[in-house]
């Protein structure tokens, strides 16, 4: 799908451009700076990518994504009645969900296929996807992830914006409209007699079993930990700096309730208190459990930096297509003609494409993402929408397709119905969001 989205952009540009006197040059301009602006962007992209997955690790190895498994499973266990609360499906949902939360998209993967390969063995229809799949998709592809969208962070940090970190608790609840649209249409579409299981005529084959992945064993030492000893330095560093925040805290409040209110406060305290405690909270769970902050730190920021480099042959093709159809004037043609309907809605008809392209491939809504910031700016609303939108659900195509093949799914009934309604209650949730903090 992405490769005719790709070729469209790029032939209907030229193709419109050779119309309109004069544009042709324009094209072959917007080629070279497309190109360019995608390298600046990936580098100053890199350092914030690199920091913040780095800061991440540390959490990581300091066992929160457990920790979130394990508050996680009463409520998997309510939410999946048919599956045994003892049986591997039931521990790779609940690792899965556990890292989407953390935003470990890499990590959830195998966790997801190893739970969808599981399901299939519980399945008393092959090829027919069971409530437990269908279920477990629409929450996969609208997960609500805690942890700030790190890497649309660090874009609009690239591109110059004054608060970067404005979009991350509009993200959020974003994210949560995703996730409670498409769990709810998945049980009232799954009422009707259409979306009712029906036995197959030729079912295919059970796959095989894919490979559990490697799960830390909780009792273990974290990957980067020291060696045990006395707790009381630990927990005296962690107080210590808690009690201190804390009192800080409580000074910048008295002073600006009476100048701001006491929503204007808060709307303060989130936007120059938010990002050092989240990295201080991160720091103390790694002092806490015993973890070498500093080397989980550079580990992950190895990652970081592989993640930084395999984007920017997509950015690159991406930023060069949208800015030739730009350039072109076809882009200018469609937002003219959208627009009486989309302003009518509270929502710039220049956010659609990215709308349209995030549940079809997250490296090429990145790449809009980043053009459309780039021509109007990382803090205007077109740039803080188009920035929300990004984090609001996941590539719903891509994660069926590769879920559902993996357990031998032909009929997957509901599931793309409640995924693209889960798209769509997030696309919403972070329109009204973005008005509610941005106006």
């Amino acid at each position: 799908m992405l490769n005719w989205i790709w070729l469209g952009l790029m032939l209907v540009s030229i193709a419109y451009a050779s119309l309109v006197p004069g544009r042709m040059a324009e094209v072959g301009t917007a080629v070279m700076t497309g190109a360019s602006s995608a390298i600046t962007l990936v580098i100053g992209l890199v350092g914030a990518m690199v920091f913040f997955l780095g800061l991440v690790r540390v959490a990581f190895d300091a066992g929160l994504r457990d920790s979130l498994g394990r508050a996680l499973a009463p409520l998997a266990r309510r939410l999946f009645p048919a599956v045994p609360s003892d049986h591997p499906a039931m521990g790779a949902m609940v690792m899965n969900m556990s890292s989407n939360m953390m935003g470990l998209g890499n990590a959830a993967t195998p966790f997801g296929l190893k739970a969808m390969s599981e399901l299939a063995r519980l399945n008393s229809l092959p090829g027919v996807a069971t409530n437990a799949m269908v279920l477990f998709l629409a929450i996969n592809t609208s997960a609500i992830t805690i942890f700030p969208p790190f890497g649309t962070i660090a874009v609009r940090q690239a591109a110059g914006s004054a608060d970067p970190w404005a979009i991350w608790l509009p993200t959020l609840i974003a994210t949560t409209c995703s996730t409670v649209v498409a769990v709810t249409a998945y049980f009232l579409l799954g009422r009707l007699a259409v979306f009712r299981p029906r036995a197959m005529a030729n079912p295919p084959p059970v796959p095989e079993a894919v490979p559990q992945p490697e799960i830390e064993a909780q009792a273990a030492e974290p990957e980067n930990s020291e060696a045990q000893g006395s707790s009381w330095p630990r927990r005296l560093v962690v107080g210590g700096f808690v009690l201190t925040v804390a009192v800080g805290l409580g000074l910048e409040m008295a002073r600006l309730i009476p100048e701001l209110g006491a929503a204007g406060t808060f709307k303060e305290i989130v936007r120059g208190w938010l990002l050092p405690l989240l990295i201080g909270g991160l720091l103390l769970m790694g002092v806490a459990s015993r973890v070498r902050a500093y080397d989980s730190m550079i580990a992950g920021a190895r990652e970081g930096l592989d993640v930084a480099v395999r984007i920017v042959p997509y950015l690159v093709a991406i930023l060069v297509a949208v800015a030739m159809f730009r350039a072109s004037g076809a882009l200018d043609l469609v937002i003219g003609a959208l627009d009486p309907y989309t302003s009518a809605l509270g929502v710039p008809a220049e956010v659609l494409p990215m709308a349209l392209l995030r549940p079809l491939s997250g490296s090429g809504a990145f790449g809009v993402m980043s053009e459309i910031i780039t021509t109007y700016g990382p803090d205007s609303f077109i740039g803080l929408l188009t920035c929300t939108l990004m984090g609001s659900t996941e590539t719903t195509f891509y994660v069926l397709a590769l879920y559902l093949g993996a357990a031998g799914i032909v009929d997957g009934r509901h599931a793309l119905a409640a995924c693209l309604l889960g798209d769509l209650g997030g696309f919403i949730g972070a329109t009204a969001a973005c008005h509610w903090f941005f106006g």
